[in-house]
């Protein structure tokens, strides 16, 4: 199990510098990843700051060194693929190959679509991420690259440089549960982001969703499986236990999440120095535990 934070891109608390600074305290501490949100409007309401996520992910890959980073998730309906070709690869080099993206249709579609005058409808945005994914295949791959798909066309191209990462940038598709088409579409990436509609992720959910996965692609092939929450500051212990259980259904990331100390710098610093929640039992993480 790897353990990473899970980072809104807005709040009272949040900059670009406070950002890059946290990460690099992730880093110190022990933390496998530092993963923020992609939005560009969270409510129709919002009257607190909000950075954008691809300078404030350059800049924490300038500040750290082992970290994996990325977004969770890119809402690929609102971007155009071709300019997010150019800004993955800049930043899988500029971190040394530790860039992942993370994407899926986007949430809210009221506030981070239609406020923009861009289709909201989830239909559209499903085709239209479907479409960006291969597009980004296609330039990741430094060879000739045409495209004509419903939303998009692409006289042939070639874009340079390649990834660092081999055989690409990793990506891993968000969905909620039971909805199984984003997973359908996860198995043909490399990782699945599940949130699950109407309550909590379970890990009978987990060993599911690892046994769908392991039905649509070969299993002995490397899959991640993302599981986001939050340590219990009464009973650490019983998060440990739950990631144990999680882990043993298939997961093999943990996020811890910061979204409820996003208007305090303090707590989210305090949080990450703290360290990852696993038991003594995982000898390689002994000093680094919560």
């Amino acid at each position: 199990m790897k353990y990473g934070l899970y980072v809104p891109n807005f709040g009272k608390a949040i900059s670009a510098q406070a950002l890059a600074d946290l990460a690099q305290h992730a880093e110190t501490a022990g933390w496998d990843g530092f993963f923020i949100w992609d939005h560009i409007l969270h409510s129709k309401s919002q009257r607190f700051p909000l950075v954008d996520p691809w300078v404030t992910l350059a800049a924490i890959a300038a500040q750290t060194k082992k970290i994996r980073i990325g977004t969770t998730v890119t809402p690929i309906a609102r971007r155009r693929p071709w300019k997010l070709a150019r800004e993955t690869v800049t930043l899988d080099h500029l971190s040394n190959g530790r860039f992942i993206l993370g994407v899926g249709l986007g949430y809210p579609p009221d506030a981070d679509f239609a406020q923009f005058g861009e289709d909201p409808d989830a239909v559209i945005r499903a085709e239209k991420l479907d479409e960006g994914l291969d597009i980004l295949a296609g330039f990741w791959s430094g060879k000739p690259f045409r495209y004509q798909g419903k939303h998009y066309k692409i006289e042939k191209t070639v874009f340079l440089p390649k990834p660092l990462h081999t055989p690409r940038i990793p990506v891993w598709v968000g969905g909620f549960l039971p909805h199984m088409k984003p997973f359908m579409r996860a198995a043909r990436w490399d990782g699945a982001f599940p949130l699950k509609s109407g309550g909590a992720l379970q890990p009978k959910d987990v060993q599911e969703l690892r046994n769908f996965i392991n039905r649509q692609r070969d299993p002995a092939t490397p899959f991640d499986i993302v599981i986001v929450g939050y340590t219990s500051k009464s009973n650490p212990a019983q998060t440990v236990k739950r990631i144990e259980k999680f882990s043993k259904a298939g997961a093999t990331w943990w996020l811890e999440s910061l979204f409820r100390m996003k208007n305090s710098y303090e707590e989210m610093r305090v949080r990450i120095q703290q360290g990852i929640p696993v038991s003594c039992s995982d000898n390689a993480r002994v000093g680094r535990r919560l």
